[in-house]
């Protein structure tokens, strides 16, 4: 008997390099991706243009991903720049590929 296995994403988006970044956790990632960018999530994201995904990790279990993403929230600014650079030094936009 085979289980169900889920993953669960934690995200980070930006406007562009160095912009406003915002957190967010879902199920599927590209699904979310398409709603941010055409605008479809009301809120934060859409109101700074937040459509490009600079960092993601993937989480078996969606408790692990909100604890990691409640933690993260708390980060300082440059926290965050530091772990998106780690991977993604030019702020690509992870979602084109």
């Amino acid at each position: 008997m085979f289980k169900n296995v889920h993953q669960y994403y934690l995200y980070i988006l930006s406007n562009k390099y160095n912009g406003t970044l915002y957190i967010g956790v879902t199920n599927d990632l590209e699904c979310r991706m398409f709603e941010h960018k055409n605008r479809l999530v009301d809120g934060f994201s859409k109101k700074y243009g937040l459509d490009k995904l600079v960092y993601f990790e993937t989480f078996q279990y969606i408790n692990d991903a909100i604890k990691r993403e409640k933690n993260m929230k708390k980060w300082k600014r440059q926290w965050k720049i530091n772990l998106i650079e780690e991977d993604n030094p030019n702020w690509k936009d992870l979602s084109k590929d």
